[in-house]
């Protein structure tokens, strides 16, 4: 049985990962080591990104409706007890949508609220 020469295999594995961190600087795009070693970083990075990105997103939603709550005389989070109150189930992320396009909507959300 001949040997298994590897050459095709590993030129292809070799260009798929210089690929992937095409962009990286220095030799972290040149060199295949340092380029492996980037790319695994990268992927770690963004996997832990994805999940940070959900917490800046609602921190982002709160920080307007908390914003836009005051404006009508209330707090958030006596903004948030009132909806829980009336029973009303909106998200923070439509609510912080209708705080910045739809001001009248908000205030309608605002006012049921306060009468719970």
């Amino acid at each position: 049985m001949p040997r298994v020469k590897r050459g095709v295999t590993a030129r292809a594995r070799h260009k798929k990962v210089l690929k992937l961190t095409k962009g990286h600087r220095g030799s972290k795009h040149l060199l295949f080591r340092r380029a492996q070693e980037s790319f695994m970083k990268a992927a770690s990075y963004s996997t832990r990104h994805r999940r940070e990105r959900k917490r800046d997103m609602r921190r982002l939603w709160i920080a307007r409706i908390n914003a836009a709550a005051r404006t009508h005389g209330i707090t958030y989070s006596k903004l948030i007890a009132g909806l829980a109150k009336a029973g009303v189930a909106i998200d923070r992320k439509l609510m912080a949508d209708l705080a910045v396009r739809d001001p009248g909507a908000f205030e309608k959300i605002v006012a049921s609220a306060k009468a719970a």
